[in-house]
């Protein structure tokens, strides 16, 4: 029974993943263009990826704690809506210029953003601990579907929204639109019956008939505390050196007089390799173990920022390679740290303990967006690069003490 249900719940959570993907990754494309030219400067170009990806810190919270007191269906519906209607809003705002509206869109557009990653631990309610990490990637390589068209749908977007008579900027915030609200739907429909609230009968069964609780362990209680510190470092810092850097390669790209059909071909590479590895990934974490592949993040992100670096910015070649590995190091970390998260907690607290470790990696992605602009302005698109990359080194010490002793998987 338990099986079914999970299998049934990875089904609908696929579907809902691959139009999340395309309403996430249309939007990450242009942001930061569309920003630029209504403000007419670089300086702050930053700032529309600082927005929304703190508008999926506060997401991340809202969506944790609805997820956790009403189950995952309620959580993740609402969160894609809010996406949703935050696209449409900076549809709006590119119509009429409005700087003010297009800032508040674009925080409540984070949403979708937020809800796109927590969806991939609905996949892991009813998993088995050997299966944590396979799940995660199966939700995740389903975005891969809707994230690499989304950018390569560009400047179909953009005619599609010259002829509604609307600036070609936005069309891809019409395609987010659309997107993220059939993924709400989809969700809200079809996610019956809830994963976390029959994870959390189970777990409330079992306890009964073995007369035991899970928190009357005070070692696993410490455990579980260093594989949450664990998980949160890793997945914080990935998500900080992926979006700076991520965020400034289309306005570099743009002073090297690239197109939008290049930028968003670059782009969607990028998010290819973000998600597409997941299943081998996922396999790789559940073998191998979860240690090893999340300092393998830290070495792909500083490789990727080395070559980003040093790539001459005419070269679409080294810059789409250095994209790649940023996007793979994002993985290896997101699915690593993913599974440690789910091993240290246990379906009473696990959806609110998961919000708030995505509040912290949305506010991370925030601050890579603002410090991105910032740096670039002042110094280099080269000296962003490397920067990242040895910031991502910081996680593999924390990960090497969370090692000191064995994380027991909960139930």
């Amino acid at each position: 029974m338990q099986r079914a249900l999970y299998r049934h719940t990875l089904v609908i959570v696929v579907l809902s993943q691959i139009f999340g993907g395309a309403g996430l990754a249309a939007g990450i494309t242009v942001g930061a263009l569309l920003a630029q030219d209504m403000l007419g400067t670089d300086s702050i170009s930053g700032v529309p990826t600082a927005l929304f990806t703190l508008g999926s810190a506060g997401a991340a919270l809202l969506v944790g704690r609805l997820s956790q007191r009403y189950g995952r269906r309620s959580g993740l519906a609402a969160g894609f809506l809010a996406g949703g209607i935050g696209a449409i809003g900076v549809v709006i705002a590119a119509i009429t210029n409005n700087i003010f509206l297009l800032f508040i869109s674009l925080l409540i557009y984070g949403s979708g953003g937020a809800t796109n990653l927590q969806a991939r631990y609905a996949g892991t309610d009813l998993a088995s601990p050997k299966q944590r990490a396979t799940a995660i990637s199966i939700a995740m390589v389903s975005t891969t579907f809707g994230a690499v068209a989304g950018p390569n749908l560009v400047d179909v977007m953009g005619r599609f929204a010259i002829k509604l008579g609307v600036p070609a900027l936005s069309g891809p915030f019409i395609l987010a639109a659309a997107t993220y609200i059939i993924a709400g739907l989809v969700l809200l429909i079809l996610l019956r019956p809830d994963p976390l609230i029959v994870a959390k009968a189970i777990a409330d069964e079992t306890r009964k008939n073995k007369n035991v609780h899970l928190e009357s362990n005070t070692n696993t209680q410490e455990f579980n505390k260093r594989g949450i510190v664990a998980a949160a470092t890793l997945m914080v810092l990935t998500q900080l050196v992926m979006v700076a850097i991520m965020t400034m390669t289309p306005v570099h790209m743009g002073k090297h007089g690239h197109g939008l059909s290049e930028v968003g071909m670059i782009i969607g590479f990028h998010v290819g390799a973000m998600y597409l590895p997941s299943l081998l990934t996922g396999v790789l974490v559940d073998k191998i173990g979860r240690l090893y592949m999340a300092i393998a993040a830290g070495v792909t992100l500083l490789a990727a920022g080395l070559l980003a670096a040093m790539a001459p910015g005419e070269s679409i070649t080294l810059l789409t390679l250095a994209l790649i590995l940023l996007g793979l190091g994002w993985n290896f970390g997101l699915i690593s740290g993913t599974a440690i998260l789910v091993d240290s907690t246990n379906p009473a607290n696990r959806a609110k303990t998961q919000g708030t470790v995505d509040v912290m990696v949305a506010l991370s992605g925030a601050t890579g967006g603002v410090l991105s602009g910032l740096v670039f302005a002042n110094t280099s698109y080269a000296t962003l690069s490397i920067a990242g990359g040895i910031l991502s080194l910081l996680l593999i010490p924390v990960l090497i003490w969370s090692s000191t002793k064995r994380v027991k998987v909960q139930a």
